[in-house]
């Protein structure tokens, strides 16, 4: 194993009150892709500032290896002293380093180079600061939320450059995709204290439970433990005072490390607040077009979003997807074609630039509007402290201004509000920006059980497949020309289709390029058919994915008990190993079946 290149050990850090880190360790090693994992407020950043050196622990050891060079990525980049974009990520280069690394990097993260850096937007922002730290090529890379504001070509395209990079990486993110695709390790931070899983992001959330179940498990035995030297020492035998004593004080400190175990945080617990149904036809388009000048946004686009459908809009930065949102809500006039809203709808927005929130307000004139200390949930009377609990802010946050918040707490912030409005049509924004895993979980919860209808915008594709039941995309995905087509399912299941009618697309244009006497002595017929193999799989697959799901059952069946993992361990694994190659096999088998649907249904249409 290679000696470590930065090494944090044993790091104490409190701002008054519950310490953020203590006892927090961090070790990296060259080659290493490590994503940092926790709760909003569990003290990522911090510790990812305190590797940078840009902020110092109360104690605790600091190692850097004296020749190795760091990079971070600032949230908010200081632009002083810097006329062009350019300029600003050549300042990052050291001795030696490429300059043209800028200009690769720049040009695939969408700029020029040449932009005023007092204009940049806050995603331009945090893409200036990506060329600057990495076009260097450091020993050692740190990310802050490297994809916030990143569409989804080139969230893609800057997986496949960490994948190769040669910098070691420990990388904060909220999105589970991406984690997955780059990390090889993960540390998760958790009640200040860190823990090491020597796998990818992909295998931490089944580890996490199990450290949990275990930990849960030492408490129980340590209650009942305290319990018999109770007994002991009001009914056992008094002789030998000095061994009593012993055993008082092992009872005190058993004691002690019950009442100070801090569990793990909560969960966010809501539900969307009910309102009157809505019509069963929400919106109806009908060849709706929009233009800015000589660029056409959207072209003639028509849709029915009926009562429950949670549709997706994905697509580039620029391609117009806000533009399209907004028209479909009534909130902007197309050029040209009809849009019909529904009746009864009750709208809530969550924008992803925040601007609903006003630094100076707290929290609580905040959730009640300025109405005292109570709101109408759900048609009950809520105080609004028992109501935050539910989202995990303390009573005393109450009345703290909205300015001291966290990114992560402001995202939850918002969602409390919305989600105690009655509403029956949700307009998410990029909802995903900013939260932690366990409050994305809740979300996707709520979205896929919403009795109304969702429209969301994300460039989040674990959640696009999790919750949406179609995705509207634009039909050119590189260079969007406003034409935008509806596919049924999920981001995957759109690139699935996409892939598809690429392929049956390119297989009809060469069939079109010979000439039609060779067509009609290679094939005897003006007809296309599905080949004996293909109709054999389209009629066998189902079966046999039956079969997996079955499989799949019986082992989620067997681990469901909570007592496997302490009683056999490898049991435990193997079974874990299993349902993972079952997955895979039954997704692979999915997206065939597919495959082969949509090219049957083409060639008999």
């Amino acid at each position: 194993m290679a000696p470590p290149i930065l090494k944090l050990d044993d790091i104490f850090l409190s701002f008054g009150g519950a310490p953020l880190l203590a006892g927090a360790g961090l070790q990296i090693e060259p080659g290493d892709k490590i994503c940092l994992v926790g709760r909003n407020g569990s003290g990522k950043s911090t510790l990812l500032k305190i590797a940078a050196g840009l902020v110092e622990a109360q104690s605790g050891e600091v190692f850097r290896h004296p020749s190795s060079t760091v990079r971070y990525l600032e949230q908010a980049p200081d632009f002083a002293d810097f006329n062009t974009v350019q300029a600003y990520a050549e300042a990052g280069l050291g001795p030696g380093d490429d300059p043209y690394r800028v200009t690769y990097l720049l040009s695939h993260l969408g700029l020029s180079g040449d932009e005023d850096p007092k204009m940049l937007s806050g995603g331009e922002s945090r893409r200036a600061a990506l060329a600057r730290v990495m076009a260097p090529e450091p020993d050692i890379l740190l990310l802050d939320e490297p994809t916030n504001h990143l569409d989804l070509p080139t969230i893609e395209w800057l997986e496949g450059e960490l994948q190769k990079t040669r910098s070691a990486l420990v990388l904060i993110s909220h999105d589970r995709r991406f984690l997955e695709k780059v990390s090889t390790a993960t540390v998760w931070l958790d009640r200040g204290t860190s823990r090491r899983l020597d796998r990818g992001f992909a295998h931490f959330e089944a580890w996490r439970d199990q450290v949990l179940e275990a930990e849960e498990l030492e408490q129980h035995k340590l209650g009942k433990s305290i319990e018999r030297e109770e007994h002991w020492l009001r009914y056992g035998v008094t002789a030998r005072r000095k061994r009593n004593m012993r055993r008082l004080g092992e009872l005190q400190t058993m004691r002690s490390n019950y009442r100070g175990h801090k569990g793990p945080q909560g969960t966010v617990q809501a539900t969307v607040s009910d309102a009157q149904e809505s019509g069963k036809l929400v919106i109806e388009a009908d060849k709706i077009t929009k233009s800015f000048g000589e660029r056409a946004i959207v072209t003639p686009f028509s849709i029915r979003v009926h009562r429950g459908d949670c549709i997706g809009l994905v697509g580039p930065n620029g391609a117009g997807k806000t533009t399209l949102l907004k028209m479909l809500t009534g909130q902007l006039s197309p050029d040209s074609g009809i849009v019909k809203l529904g009746t009864n709808l009750e709208i809530a927005t969550l924008d992803q630039k925040r601007e609903d929130l006003d630094p100076e307000d707290t929290l609580a004139n905040y959730l009640t509007d300025g109405r005292g200390e109570n709101l109408l949930v759900n048609g009950e009377q809520r105080h609004v402290t028992g109501y935050m609990k539910e989202f995990l802010f303390q009573p005393e946050q109450a009345r703290t201004p909205i300015r001291n918040l966290s990114g992560g707490e402001r995202a939850r912030l918002m969602l409390a509000r919305i989600l105690s409005r009655p509403t029956n049509l949700l307009i998410l924004d990029e909802p995903t920006n900013d939260l932690d895993i366990e409050t994305l979980d809740l979300l996707q919860e709520i979205v896929a059980g919403f009795p109304g209808t969702v429209i969301l915008v994300s460039h989040d594709r674990d959640f696009l497949d999790r919750t949406v039941t179609s995705t509207i995309a634009p039909a050119v995905p590189d260079a969007p020309d406003g034409r935008w087509i509806e596919y049924a399912g999920g981001y995957s299941d759109m690139l699935v289709q996409r892939k598809g009618a690429l392929e049956e697309r390119k297989r009809a244009e060469k069939a079109t390029e010979k000439p039609k006497t060779q067509q009609a002595t290679a094939s005897g017929s003006s007809k296309v058919k599905l080949s004996f193999k293909q109709k054999f799989a389209l009629e066998n697959l189902p079966k046999e994915m039956a079969k997996a799901e079955a499989e799949i059952a019986k082992r989620e069946q067997v681990m469901a008990d909570p007592n496997l993992f302490t009683r056999d361990p490898a049991a435990f694994n193997r079974l874990a190993g299993e349902m993972e190659k079952l997955r895979a096999s039954l997704t692979d088998m999915e997206e065939e079946w597919l495959e082969l649907e949509m090219l049957r249904e083409e060639l008999e249409g």
